[in-house]
Parts: C-alpha cells; sequence; structure tokens
C-alpha cells in the first residue's frame, strides 16, 4: 500500500486511502443504512458512490479469474478498455447487471478507487505503479 491507510470505515472516522500510483489521496466509508448499502467515496470536494456488495463481487470474480486484471479506470463518459475491472464493474454481465457506480454522472472511476480500498481490507493484491496497474486475487 501506499501513503498512510487508516481509519475504521465509518462516516465519522473514515478509511484514508490513496489511489493505486500514490498520486492522490481520498477517504471512503460504508454506509449501510443507505439502500442499497453503499461505499461512498470523497474525493476533494466530489462525492462517489459505489454499490458496497463489490467487496465481494470483485474478489470473487479476480478469484475465478486467476490472474492479474488491469485496472482501466476511466470517467463515466469515456468508454473503459476491455477486459479492465472498470470495464467490468460497467458490464451488462456483472452480478448486478450494470454499473456499480451508483451517482449518474460520477459512476466512473471504479477501478481507481475502489482497488485500494480491497487491498486495505486484505481481500485482493493491487499495483502501484505510475501507470498500468493491475490487480489480483490473493
Amino acid at each position: 500500500m501506499t501513503g498512510t491507510e487508516h481509519g475504521s470505515g465509518t462516516k465519522d472516522d473514515p478509511w484514508a486511502l490513496s489511489t493505486p500510483p500514490g498520486t492522490s489521496q481520498f477517504t471512503m466509508y460504508r454506509d449501510d443504512a443507505a439502500e442499497p448499502p453503499t461505499l461512498v467515496c470523497q474525493v476533494g470536494s466530489t462525492k462517489l458512490q459505489y454499490l458496497a456488495r463489490c467487496l465481494e463481487d470483485v474478489p470473487a470474480m479476480l478469484r475465478q479469474r486467476g490472474d492479474w486484471i488491469e485496472l482501466g479506470s476511466a470517467d463515466e463518459g469515456k468508454a473503459a478498455k476491455d477486459g479492465t475491472l472498470e470495464a467490468w464493474a460497467r458490464a451488462a454481465d456483472n452480478p448486478v447487471g450494470g454499473w456499480y457506480g451508483l451517482r449518474k454522472g460520477y459512476r466512473g472511476r471504479f477501478a481507481m478507487y475502489v482497488p485500494p480500498l480491497l487491498e486495505l481490507l486484505g481481500l485482493a493484491e493491487l499495483e502501484h505503479n505510475a501507470r498500468g496497474n493491475r490487480i489480483r486475487a490473493l
């Protein structure tokens, strides 16, 4: 992991994380009172929200694939590269049948912000290169 990760993952004590290249910091917490349960990611003044079930779905997909997968992070308005985690998080054949991102206009960048949390929680291994980072199951 890069940077100093801490926090318990609540709204009052969010996880403090760094992007895979270690160039930006952000916070994230789990809101189980939301329907459906949500991961809330704060990046500067921007709030992103993702389905919390991704914490189970991504590791399951990674175990099934059995090898490294490129992150391929992209904004919602840009196409995600085929075969990447970002493309999977938008695909009609993933476990939720589409986007894991919940906030229209901000549903992308899943592969930038969720993998550091998966790594922190011991659910995946993540590369921390300047570009072209990948993730795999532990």
